[in-house]
């Protein structure tokens, strides 16, 4: 299981998860609730989404950083500034905001579990190898950092 450690890229995780959706999302039950007043809500999850990815970056790029999720032991600097006060992992909370808007757009029973889905294996197989990656480089400063600020939200 190991070997799945910073392996697949974030956003293609997030790809294959949404695939999976969509092909689940044909099997019964189907939840009736017409589109259009689902519109409004998925719209604010994609919005909500693109705000924690973009600013996420924003903070690595100002820092000078690398941005490379399967490279961690690459970063030159601790992200503890804007949305990183809110969440240890924006890009991730981001990725998860636009499949749960995937999920309310598919609206079926089965999609709700892809969101799911990815946060298990993002959490197993890329936050955790990033947080021993991150400890080994800035110790006591990621240690506190931690102890302050959560994984998710």
């Amino acid at each position: 299981m190991g070997k799945l450690e910073n392996l697949i890229p974030p956003p293609v995780v997030a790809a294959l998860v949404a695939a999976l959706m969509w092909w689940l999302s044909g099997l019964p039950p189907a939840w009736p609730w017409p589109a259009g007043e689902r519109t409004a809500l998925v719209l604010a999850l994609v919005a909500l989404g693109l705000a924690f990815d973009l600013s996420g970056l924003l903070v690595f790029l100002r820092q000078r950083t690398t941005i490379n999720p399967l490279r961690p032991h690459r970063a030159s600097s601790l992200a503890t500034a804007g949305v990183y006060r809110i969440t240890r992992n924006p890009m991730y909370v981001g990725l998860c905001c636009l499949l749960l808007a995937w999920a309310v757009h598919l609206w079926s029973p089965w999609a709700l579990a892809g969101p799911l889905l990815f946060v298990a294996y993002i959490t197993r197989f890329q936050i955790v190898p990033e947080e021993r990656a991150l400890e080994a480089l800035f110790g006591e400063q990621y240690r506190a950092y931690r102890a302050r600020v959560r994984r998710w939200l």
